[in-house]
């Protein structure tokens, strides 16, 4: 007799266990859908097994002012840029020249005063770039500067090549081209301000002074106060103070302000400069 081959499920070929209860077994109310079971998301996960969401650090009150407090944690924070000296009320004078904006200085005055506004603007990290008619002067004060570093170089008269200013790192132009400077192939630009230097106010002055957004005036003459007057529109209280003010004293104003500085020199710059002067 012959009997009919067993047959064997799949599960029992690969060496499964017959007598397994399967994932799913039907029942009567069964629609016929298999259940799908989401695995937890690793944020429920961490919820579950860290409910502090990491260590307990030490409990301290919080730190809480009232509105009448808050003036008295307050920091003061002056300006940034090169101090020039010290005003009426011996306070720190800074001159701003790294702008994001151009800029540009004019300076009545000697070559002492144009130096040491050169050597404290290479102080601060501005690339200096002098644009002279007498290098001589500016040679020694050039090979100082940096301290074994090119921070300061000195062009002749119309040779100035373009510098390429950026945020870090801002350029300070020094135009020392006599009392008739040519118009500059370099001009102000952001980061770049462009300080032009001249020796007294002669005729072709007010047109330095009325496009100039700052101006440093040392001691001058009574008659190139008449000039200063009908172009800046000083007081005459001003007026009658510039041809009396020291070596080391210069006004310096905008439109609407005007603020005499004294300028000290270190022993540093005393030591290349020699002492303060207005006539070379």
């Amino acid at each position: 007799m012959s009997y009919p081959t067993p047959t064997m499920n799949p599960g029992q070929q690969r060496g499964q266990d017959p007598a397994r209860t399967p994932a799913h077994v039907a029942s009567p109310t069964d629609t016929g859908l298999i259940p799908i079971i989401r695995p937890e998301t690793q944020q429920q996960q961490r919820r579950i097994f860290s409910p502090g969401f990491g260590l307990r650090g030490p409990r301290r009150n919080r730190h809480v002012v009232t509105a009448e407090e808050i003036a008295a944690i307050s920091m003061p924070i002056g300006d940034d840029g090169v101090i020039i000296g010290m005003d009426t009320e011996s306070q720190p004078a800074v001159l701003g020249l790294a702008r994001p904006t151009p800029f540009d200085v004019v300076v009545v005055g000697g070559l002492w005063m144009a130096q040491i506004l050169a050597l404290r603007s290479a102080a601060t990290g501005a690339r200096v770039a002098v644009e002279t008619g007498r290098p001589q002067a500016w040679q020694q004060l050039a090979q100082a500067a940096g301290g074994g570093q090119q921070c300061m170089t000195v062009y002749p008269v119309g040779r100035v090549p373009a510098q390429g200013p950026s945020v870090s790192s801002p350029v300070v132009l020094i135009r020392d081209c006599g009392v008739r400077p040519p118009r500059g192939r370099v001009t102000s630009l952001p980061w770049q301000a462009v300080v032009t230097v001249l020796p007294f106010v002669g005729e072709h002055a007010p047109r330095w002074l009325a496009q100039a957004k700052l101006i440093g005036i040392q001691r001058i003459s009574p008659q190139e106060t008449d000039v200063v007057r009908e172009t800046l529109g000083i007081p005459a209280e001003h007026l009658e103070m510039l041809p009396t003010l020291s070596d080391n004293v210069a006004l310096w104003c905008t439109r609407k302000h005007r603020k005499y500085v004294m300028t000290e020199p270190t022993d540093a710059e005393t030591g290349l400069l020699g002492m303060a002067r207005r006539l070379d």
